[in-house]
């Protein structure tokens, strides 16, 4: 005998408050929490992508860590202004001085890696502080991240007309004819044209002595009044007593002859191989700051670099312009710390 099925049985067992009615709902509900956590976790993933999309929606601060009025703060000021319009976004230049820059740079050091805090890199605060002072409050390597080099301010050694030298190597042999031998002059103990000075006598044994003031300008003014022979400074500080025929052009210490004086020769002309040594500026950012910002403000820098316009407004401020990646502005951070580290500890130079 065939057994009877009860019709309403299908109905009763998926009814909701039956047992296979509660799995079944359980199972939907499942199925519907785990399609949106999907979704949310694909909305996650998107969203910093966004975020640097939507990167600068509001101005950006341009620590600068010294003084208005000086080069670094000229320059920082004309690059914040080029890159603001490329942006689309002001770029606020704030002077945060200070313990020879240290004092701005760690302040942006430790500001959060979002792309909003940037700093003007001096050669003397990054590589050569870290050497000269007692405790530096930030890592140069570790706590900043590079975006890009700016330019070379390219240095002179220029000596008072009574000098009786006209070539590096004649400068050289008089200070080793000379009891005392030769003093040069320069802007501050543990600045660029300081190690470069070092540097020099270090290499070719020149008797060299170093004579340290509060500022480029004094050096200059006792170089043209003949109280001392030798100054080693900015060629943009110089180069108008030079053509004016006050002071007389030894050599200048860059890789090429400064475009402000094309007949100065270098010192690697001048028989010193592989001397190179500028005074450079350059931005960086907070370590961790995401590689999508670093990237966009490394290209709209090149691109304020590369124009015509800006090259000249540079040049005069005695700055030459360097376009190029983030990568070549690193590796000349680290070589610079590591090669002045070696003049520094052999010259015993050091600030308190």
């Amino acid at each position: 005998m065939t057994p009877q099925r009860d019709p309403g049985h299908a109905l009763r067992a998926h009814a909701p408050g039956s047992a296979v009615g509660r799995l079944t709902r359980r199972r939907r509900l499942l199925t519907t929490g785990l399609a949106l956590l999907t979704a949310l976790a694909g909305l996650s993933a998107l969203r910093p992508a966004q975020a640097q999309d939507a990167w600068p929606n509001r101005p950006i601060r341009l620590v600068v860590p010294f003084t208005p009025g000086g080069v670094t703060d000229t320059s920082g000021r004309l690059i914040a202004e080029q890159l603001g319009r490329r942006l689309g976004q002001s770029v606020i230049v704030d002077n945060r001085p200070g313990a020879s820059g240290n004092i701005g740079t760690a302040a942006v050091a430790t500001a959060a890696p979002d792309g909003y805090t940037l700093v003007l890199g001096f050669d003397g605060t990054l590589v050569i502080n870290p050497h000269v002072f007692a405790k530096v409050p930030f890592d140069t390597l570790k706590d900043l991240a590079p975006v890009g080099k700016i330019g070379d301010a390219v240095l002179i050694l220029v000596a008072h007309p009574g000098v009786p030298a006209k070539t590096l190597g004649e400068v050289i042999a008089l200070s080793k004819s000379q009891a005392d031998g030769l003093s040069y002059g320069t802007s501050g103990t543990g600045g660029t044209p300081h190690i470069g000075g070092e540097l020099l006598r270090q290499r070719t044994g020149a008797q060299l002595t170093h004579i340290p003031y509060k500022g480029g300008g004094q050096a200059m003014s006792d170089v043209l009044g003949g109280s001392i022979p030798l100054v080693y400074t900015a060629v943009a500080g110089a180069s108008g007593h030079v053509k004016s025929g006050k002071l007389r052009a030894i050599a200048v210490s860059s890789a090429q002859r400064s475009a402000a004086l094309p007949d100065v020769p270098t010192f690697i002309e001048s028989g010193v191989s592989d001397f190179v040594v500028n005074s450079w500026v350059g931005l960086l950012a907070p370590a961790k700051t995401p590689p999508a910002v670093l990237a966009r403000l490394n290209t709209e820098l090149n691109a304020v670099l590369n124009d015509p316009a800006v090259r000249e407004k540079l040049i005069a401020m005695g700055i030459e312009a360097t376009p190029g990646s983030a990568d070549q502005f690193r590796d000349e951070i680290r070589r610079d710390l590591a090669r002045y580290g070696q003049v520094v500890k052999a010259a015993g130079i050091r600030i308190e």
